[in-house]
């Protein structure tokens, strides 16, 4: 009898862990974007689709941008990366003497960009929407100001967040955005009542300023958990070390590589604000809609991944990192493409169901579903690549996403030019040249970590996207044929009829593609119901 391999159980073991951790993070995150999209759905109901919305969701990106550059894109990604190696390699004393030098150079950094970016607010606002009349650049400046503290907020948020996800800690750090959501719309409606019970122009102020408490209370609600990992904070101001040196060389990169989508996003922003009242926010609208999938699986396959992957490239272990790999991204294009399709097909009665309420009408559901349909176009590219980039993180190979990011935000410029100036497609267009760039980046990253690794388990991922597309047709005609027969008249139709209406075409859709991939032998898909079937009888234990 042979004995049985200790490294191939091992990795078996590392990936039951993955995939558990993996639906941690997928349930707290489909709260947040749940969350978030209640947030967004009362602020559209109280404020309409237009100006108003238009001035705050621009105020609100600019921070939120660079969060993303800065904080959860680049050092978050940076910091596990090395953390996860210093873990492994020199032990965890030395991994929280790193820990305090990163959070120390963090706050300082934080702070003074801060300081610049509420006193930089007029001059931010007429690069990054040209296109506002003087009355709503003005408000778009002061609530710029209003917000801008909270890159600090959430940038301390994120590097608690790292710390967490390196120590095997996810479900609290992944529940942290709901307590934003949670705070920004408590606090921001009855502050905006409070300052105005008509809730006009001057209420939204109080949004603002509930953005704030919400990003204190997502860094205030991980501190307990991350005391019971074992680490207290110091001030440490040794910034001359080789592993800050080492994040701060991830940094650099990553801040182009990691962010792509939220850039790109930006510059179609810039686009919009061209466009005159409501683009802007019904682009917001749409891009949040089709973070929902993204963020359940691309994300909580991306934050999962990079620890594990990290350590099996530090370990020297290629066979595992490839297959894990692999793994990833195959489970991403599984739950992403049928999502993919469901939000196209039923793009209409969907948006309306959740935005179509108070001030926000027909209208502007109509043209946020148009923008709706071409971003989905892009979400298998935007989850896969959640997983990918950091396999080159934890490959030391940083600059490559980097070249490639650069190349894709010229790509994005050419096309919003096109589809949107030339063309004439209006805010259509510039969701629809995101959904190219995003899909080319991930198939020009594919083919040179393909290169890397000598092989990437290509023959099981064509398998898998041939099945996947034959039970995707399935789940189109049910929503083609529910939406036609059901939905139609969705403009009108009573609020409950047409929900209910809706969430049996896409719970039918739904139960049809997992039947027929089952069917068709996509393993990935046991996996899952095993899964979920240990995790039912865990709870009933």
């Amino acid at each position: 009898m042979s004995e049985a391999d200790p490294t191939s159980e091992a990795a078996a073991r590392a990936q039951k862990l993955n995939t558990r951790a993996a639906g941690v993070v997928a349930l707290a995150v489909l709260c947040s974007r749940v969350l978030g999209l209640a947030r967004e759905q009362i602020f559209a109901a109280l404020f309409g689709g237009g100006r108003v919305m238009d001035a705050f969701t621009m105020a609100f990106r600019i921070p939120n941008l660079l969060r993303d550059l800065f904080a959860e894109g680049a050092l978050s990604t940076a910091f596990v990366t090395v953390f996860s190696r210093v873990s492994a390699l020199k032990g965890d004393a030395a991994a929280w003497r790193l820990a305090n030098k990163v959070a120390t150079l963090t706050a300082i950094t934080l702070s003074a960009i801060t300081v610049i970016g509420v006193l930089s607010a007029p001059w931010l606002v007429a690069a990054l929407a040209p296109g506002f009349d003087a009355d709503k650049a003005a408000l778009t400046v002061t609530l710029t100001r209003v917000m801008y503290p909270f890159i600090l907020l959430v940038s301390l948020a994120a590097l608690v967040m790292g710390l967490l996800n390196a120590r095997g800690v996810f479900g609290v750090p992944a529940m942290a955005s709901s307590f934003f959501n949670l705070g920004s719309i408590v606090a921001g409606v009855l502050l905006g009542y409070w300052l105005d019970p008509h809730l006009g122009p001057h209420a939204i102020l109080g949004l603002a300023i509930g953005t704030l408490i919400g990003g204190g209370l997502q860094f205030a609600v991980q501190l307990p958990a991350l005391r019971r990992a074992g680490y207290t904070f110091h001030a440490d101001f040794a910034w001359r070390d080789p592993d800050v040196a080492a994040i701060l060389r991830l940094m650099g990169p990553s801040v182009i590589a990691a962010s792509t989508v939220q850039v790109n996003v930006l510059v179609n922003s810039i686009f919009a604000s061209r466009l005159g009242d409501g683009p802007t926010f019904w682009l917001s609208v749409a891009f949040r809609l089709m973070q929902l999938p993204l963020g359940v699986f691309g994300v909580a396959l991306g934050t999962v991944a990079l620890p594990l992957l990290a350590r099996m490239a530090a370990t020297g272990n290629l066979v595992a990192f490839r297959s894990e790999l692999a793994r990833g991204m195959r489970l991403a294009f599984l739950m992403t493409i049928p999502a993919a399709v469901g939000l196209a097909v039923l793009a209409e009665p969907i948006i309306s169901v959740l935005y179509q309420h108070g001030r926000f009408g027909a209208y502007e559901t109509a043209e946020s579903a148009g923008a709706l349909r071409f971003y989905a176009l892009g979400l298998c590219g935007y989850a896969a690549l959640k997983v990918l980039v950091n396999a080159f993180y934890a490959i030391d190979r940083r600059k490559t996403p980097m070249v490639v990011s650069c190349v894709a935000v010229i790509v994005n410029l050419v096309l919003n030019w096109t589809f949107t100036v030339h063309l004439g497609w209006g805010h259509r267009g510039l969701a629809f040249s995101t959904a190219c760039v995003a899909t080319c980046n991930f198939l020009i990253l594919y083919m040179l970590m393909r290169a890397h690794l000598g092989r990437l388990e290509s023959g099981a991922m064509a398998s898998l996207l041939l099945r996947v597309a034959v039970a995707s047709l399935v789940l189109l005609a049910i929503c083609w044929a529910g939406g036609h027969w059901l939905l139609a008249d969705w403009a009108v139709q009573p609020f409950w009829p047409k929900c209910l209406r809706l969430m049996l075409v896409i719970a039918v859709a739904a139960a049809a593609f997992f039947l027929t991939a089952s069917a068709l032998g996509i393993v990935e898909v046991r996996d899952l119901a095993h899964a979920l079937r240990r995790r039912l009888l865990r709870t009933r234990s």
